[in-house]
């Protein structure tokens, strides 16, 4: 009886979704090929670790589900397969314990990026997986074949089954630049246009009559600091309100951070139709409308309003830097607008930082272009996984989670078209 033919798989893209890609299809007796354009592989996800490597969130499903907005139910099948639980096992395997913040948020025990992945290189390596650095992929041949970029000329690789994981567009220096995008346009599939995901805002006139941006003053003093503790509350262009407590930091074009990021899919959609959006700042989250109305309205004889806020309500500092910049000196003055601006003060924001600096992308292939195993439907044998995909996700470990099974079923999906 002969033998079946050796099967051979190529893996485009070094990031978590195309190792764990080259993984699955490793496991199943796959001879994998990984190639990426940079001189080392897991790039972003290093530098991503390097305050503290958030691998999931311990939020229950499907709780968890709907952080991936309209492609909930799509991204809900990838974690059927690998979620937070999955994830956690699977570092356990490669002797990273992890625990659970105050947040919810999940890490390494030692918070650090760099020991998973060497780990799970090692692993891959005694696998059989083969990486070859500082090749960048060009797209297919005439007969095929896909074409790379390398340090020693151009060369054409032949392959059984392929796994794309390029990435979106930010952080391009980390590699993901979004070059793909016209290739897999020619090759048939549909991608919706690369935007920014979990990104900062430039900041509209922040009063009317007001220049775009912060005061120069504002700016100087206060640009790199954290506003906290607050609340942001906006709402949608469907009417969907976003309302959360956390910080974020003013820049010297506007804001940015954990909360303005967890706001940032509605934020960038409003201001795509209505040219700006509207948010407000709760800067006393912890204390009602009514108490601060009193608060303010206490009689405060000789003192400024400057020095009766900081000792009644302990506003100072960039708190008060804040009302000064939205309030004219006449409605700073005015009890009534200053206690409803303390607990709603407004800043339009007029666009999303560009894709380079975000976070993540939102865009890519659509779901549409794809079947149920991430394999483009213009392209059998071709399969796409992570950012490379049109959803987006917050903070929080919900990327990592979603690239990873995508990843997971990306390979499951060659693996599967081999057979």
């Amino acid at each position: 009886m002969s033998s079946l033919p050796a099967r051979h798989a190529v893996v485009v893209g070094g990031g978590p979704a195309g190792l764990m890609a080259a993984e699955r299809l490793a496991l199943a007796g796959v001879s994998v090929d990984l190639y990426d354009a940079m001189a080392s592989v897991g790039r972003k996800f290093l530098l991503a670790g390097k305050g503290g490597l958030n691998l999931t969130h311990s939020e229950a499903r499907p709780d968890f589900d709907t952080r991936y907005f309209e492609r909930q139910s799509a991204v809900a099948a990838w974690l059927d397969r690998f979620d937070g639980q999955a994830l956690r096992a699977w570092a356990g395997q490669l002797g990273i314990e992890t625990f659970v913040g105050t947040s919810g948020r999940v890490f390494p025990k030692d918070m650090k990026a760099a020991p998973l992945l060497r780990a799970w290189l090692s692993r891959l390596r005694g696998q059989g997986v083969h990486f070859h650095m500082r090749h960048r992929w060009l797209g297919w041949s005439e007969t095929g074949d896909l074409r790379f970029q390398s340090p020693d000329g151009e060369l054409a690789v032949r392959a059984d089954a392929v796994v794309l994981a390029l990435g979106g567009a930010s952080w391009p220096q980390l590699g993901s630049d979004g070059g793909w995008v016209p290739m897999l346009a020619e090759a048939g599939a549909h991608v919706a246009p690369l935007r920014a995901a979990n990104c900062g805002f430039d900041l509209g006139a922040p009063r009317d009559g007001a220049a775009p941006g912060w005061s120069r003053f504002f700016t100087e003093k206060f640009a790199g600091q954290p506003v906290k503790p607050v609340a942001l509350t906006a709402e949608g262009v469907d009417g969907r309100r976003f309302s959360r407590q956390g910080e974020f930091v003013v820049t010297a074009t506007g804001i940015e951070g954990s909360l303005v990021y967890a706001a940032s899919a509605l934020l960038r959609e409003r201001i795509e139709r209505d040219g700006e959006a509207l948010v407000h700042l709760d800067l006393l989250p912890g204390r009602d409308a009514e108490w601060v109305r009193e608060q303010v309205a206490y009689p405060r004889g000789s003192r400024s309003m400057s020095s009766h806020l900081k000792s009644r309500l302990h506003v100072e500092g960039l708190k008060a830097g804040l009302l000064h910049e939205v309030l004219s000196k006449d409605e700073y003055g005015d009890v009534a607008m200053l206690a409803r601006t303390l607990k709603a003060l407004p800043l339009r924001l007029s666009a999303a930082r560009p894709v380079a600096e975000a976070i993540s992308t939102a865009g890519g292939v659509t779901f549409e272009s794809l079947d149920e195993r991430l394999m483009l439907k213009s392209r059998p044998g071709v399969f796409v996984a992570g950012e490379m995909l049109d959803w987006e996700a917050p903070t929080g470990g919900y990327l990592l989670t979603a690239s990873m099974s995508s990843g997971v079923v990306a390979g499951d999906g060659a693996v599967a078209f081999l057979d």
